[in-house]
């Protein structure tokens, strides 16, 4: 029996009518605008645990390595996860999903208070909490940042991102103050930190009420048996070697994390010993940074429309590498504190427009995958530049450890700018909508179509005057691309040695239902190449570009070998 037509919403009705672009648009959309809420104040309850965890761990030791390992804990699990989130949250209901790991983060944070309340808490068991902590975190990610498509039309993805960023920065922004306000009420810090770990647990509760009362409407919904996780693994990772835009967001997202991370990782740090500051004080430097942001976040999508991306990361690149440099020889908080407060505008400015890049470069199908790639690469720059400032720090000098990364910073700006962002107009990844279904697979002996079983070899067959030849050439490789990120392992393009003019386009999939997918796959923008291949075949005795037969495709099972084989009954 013939698989069922997939259920395809265009990603350009994911939501009410497309709204005035204003960079507020997405907030008149009440489902968007009650997630913003509550994740405002679960962001709001993270960076308040931020800083009194970071400050915690700077009363239980004094090594700065081991401080340093808190924005490893809080890094190192997307590193670990994020393919892996990437792929649950594309192939499992996302609203589900989300609520679980919600309420992992909740209890995970709800533990750690009872054991600081009751003075159990050392600095290795406040890394694993805090591990576990962003365990649910990382898998959690992806699949918020995938449903941005369900909840607004996709016009306003940028705007929607840059009020995401806003969220996140107005608690970056306030947090670590109230983080640090709340250290400060109590004599004792393991006190004052247990009250804002109980806080934290208490802020998710409002996303999974927003979450429990969603009535979700999926995007892409295939009619074909669900990938198991480790092919979707596979899958997420061959589209993002064949995609080009997407590589190059995640080639500057990773170092620009990794180098910048030592303000983050050593904040703390500087704070302490080169400052003489108290968790308070601690709380206003990273509060700084948050306000940078959150003006950055409401005044992005103004600098978008006048400034190119790859502008605007290259002058938050600059900037903090001129931060960096601060944090290592001027130590005044009166010089700091603004120094750090263009920093967050610098930061924002740049994973904001990083995040958009790589929300707008993928279809729908596999957009989580991306975007659990896109933050396993954010995040491991951040675990793993932090391992090695932090590292550098303890075994010379903070001033080196900064000055190190500042150099980093400036080399690598000309080497990867060459990878561009958000050039060119955006490729429509609307399903493309097939006219005629797909050949059915031939039973053998009688015996059930197994749709599993491969590999197959897809064959098709051009005619292709000599005076295309170079076009043709260069139009097919384009296709290339187009076949192995949908679901193609191998794929080659050969002509007749005797007859020039006749050419043979050969790609493999695992089995039948890869190929079924590579259909439901294909988009707009993905239909547009293959057109551009197609229109130069030309039939015996006609033109290019006039009415022709089609290319001839040929669909091939690998035979294997069957031992006594029962003949078909005649």
């Amino acid at each position: 029996m013939p698989f069922e037509t997939p259920n395809i919403t265009p990603q350009s009705s994911a939501a009410s009518p497309i709204l005035p672009s204003d960079g507020f648009a997405p907030l008149r959309i009440p489902l968007f605008r009650d997630r913003w809420i509550a994740s405002t104040v679960s962001s709001l309850g993270t960076w308040m645990q931020d800083t009194a965890g970071t400050w915690l761990m700077t009363s239980l030791t004094t090594s700065p390595l081991l401080i340093a390992l808190m924005q490893t804990a809080a890094s190192l699990p997307v590193l670990l996860l994020g393919l892996l989130a990437g792929a649950t949250a594309d192939l499992f209901d996302r609203r589900r999903l989300l609520i679980f790991w919600q309420v992992w983060m909740l209890v995970s944070v709800a533990i750690l208070a009872v054991l600081t309340f009751l003075g159990h808490i050392s600095p290795w068991a406040l890394l694993s909490f805090t591990f576990l902590l962003n365990v649910g975190s990382s898998m959690n990610n992806p699949a918020w940042q995938a449903i941005i498509p369900e909840l607004v039309p996709r016009p306003l993805i940028p705007d929607t991102v840059s009020l995401n960023s806003a969220s996140n920065n107005l608690a970056r922004a306030l947090g670590p103050a109230l983080g640090g306000l709340m250290l400060a009420a109590f004599k004792r810090t393991d006190t004052g930190t247990a009250y804002v770990f109980l806080l934290n647990a208490l802020s998710f509760a409002g996303v999974i009420w927003v979450l429990v009362n969603w009535k979700r409407t999926p995007l892409f919904k295939s009619a074909l048996p669900s990938e198991r996780i480790a092919p979707s693994i596979r899958t997420g990772l061959r589209y993002v070697r064949y995609a080009p835009d997407l590589q190059a967001s995640l080639i500057r997202a990773f170092t620009f994390t990794f180098f910048v991370s030592a303000i983050w990782s050593l904040l703390a740090v500087v704070a302490a010993r080169d400052l003489h500051q108290g968790a308070f004080g601690y709380g206003i430097l990273n509060g700084a940074l948050g306000l940078g942001a959150l003006v950055a976040a409401t005044q992005l999508p103004k600098i978008r429309r006048r400034i190119p991306a790859d502008r605007i990361i290259a002058a938050a690149t600059l900037y903090n590498t001129l931060t960096l440099l601060m944090l290592a020889f001027a130590h005044k908080p009166w010089l700091i504190i603004p120094t750090l407060i263009v920093s967050g505008f610098a930061w924002t400015s740049t994973m904001a427009t990083l995040n958009t890049s790589v929300q707008l470069s993928v279809p729908a199908w596999v957009q989580a995958r991306a975007l659990g790639t896109y933050l396993m690469t954010f995040q491991g720059g951040l675990a793993l530049g932090s391992v090695l400032w932090g590292f550098i720090a303890e075994h010379s000098t903070t001033p080196i450890a900064l000055t190190t990364a500042a150099a980093g910073l400036l080399i690598t700006l000309p080497i990867v700018h060459r990878f561009k962002i958000l050039q060119g107009p955006t490729p429509d990844y609307t399903p493309y909508q097939w006219k005629h279904p797909a050949p059915e697979l031939a039973a053998l002996n009688g015996q059930e179509a197994d749709h599993t079983e491969g590999p197959i070899r897809i064959s098709v067959e051009y005619i292709i005057p000599i005076d295309r030849y170079a076009e043709f050439t260069h139009a097919i490789h384009l296709l290339q691309g187009v076949r192995l990120r949908d679901g193609a392992i191998r794929w080659g393009i050969f002509r007749d040695v005797t007859d020039p003019t006749r050419l043979n386009e050969t790609f493999l999939m695992e089995s039948w239902l890869d190929y079924l997918r590579s259909r439901e796959r294909m988009t707009l923008a993905d239909r547009q190449i293959q057109d551009r291949v197609r229109v130069l075949h030309q039939s015996p005795s006609l033109s290019v570009g006039t009415d022709s037969t089609p290319p001839k495709v040929t669909y091939q099972l690998y035979a294997r070998e069957v031992s006594n084989p029962t003949p078909h009954a005649q």
